[in-house]
């Protein structure tokens, strides 16, 4: 992914992050390959649906430092994007770092790797999505290896500050601004065709007059 440099604002960005907000996230995997995050990254709460601009860190040597400085760079709306560095045994989000995101009025959080007190961030509402949850925490060290807002690996996507961060029930998408002008149009109409095609079968009409073959 590119990064999400100030290619679009204004009213475009606005009309992007509406349109973003309403389409069926499976349907753009219809007309892309790229971009889909390791479907092990799953949402630990039910019913999500988030698309916010990538705020990211990248976490090295359990180092939880490097996620306050995260929380600090949070915006309302965006997605914190959370490079462990492939470790998948420390929680950099629990519920400390929930509340403090939805403080900063983020959208949510994703995180390659695990979080922690489950049953604090259900309370919290805030969407998070992770491989699973771990008793095992970040500590308090300092590593030169972590970063915040630098490009970062979050379940095989590279994702860049400002990249579009699309999640829910199904999983997450990462799509340059660029990518994602392109391809919303085209989602959307299938979205407001599939009604129809889903009316047609539904009435028992002959599937080899509906499927395409």
């Amino acid at each position: 992914m590119s990064t999400g440099s100030a290619v679009l604002s204004g009213e475009l960005a606005g009309g992007l992050a509406e349109g973003l907000a309403a389409v069926s996230y499976p349907t753009i995997g219809h007309f892309l390959e790229d971009g889909f995050v390791d479907p092990a990254i799953r949402s630990l709460l039910d019913g999500v649906k988030v698309a916010g601009p990538a705020v990211t860190v990248r976490i090295a040597d359990h180092d939880a430092y490097a996620m306050n400085r995260a929380l600090l760079a949070l915006y309302p709306g965006a997605v914190l994007v959370v490079d462990m560095s492939g470790d998948h045994r420390h929680a950099p989000v629990g519920a400390v770092t929930a509340a403090a995101a939805t403080a900063q009025g983020a959208a949510g959080v994703v995180v390659d790797g695990v979080a922690t007190d489950i049953l604090e961030l259900r309370a919290t509402g805030l969407p998070v999505f992770a491989r699973g949850t771990s008793c095992l925490t970040t500590k308090r060290v300092r590593s030169g290896g972590s970063a915040v807002n630098v490009p970062v690996q979050c379940g095989g996507v590279q994702v860049s500050p400002g990249d579009w961060v699309l999640g829910d029930d199904n999983g997450v998408i990462v799509l340059s601004p660029e990518v994602a002008a392109e391809v919303l149009g085209q989602a959307l109409a299938s979205d407001a065709a599939e009604p129809a095609l889903l009316a047609r079968i539904a009435s028992g009409e002959p599937l080899e007059s509906v499927l395409a073959f």
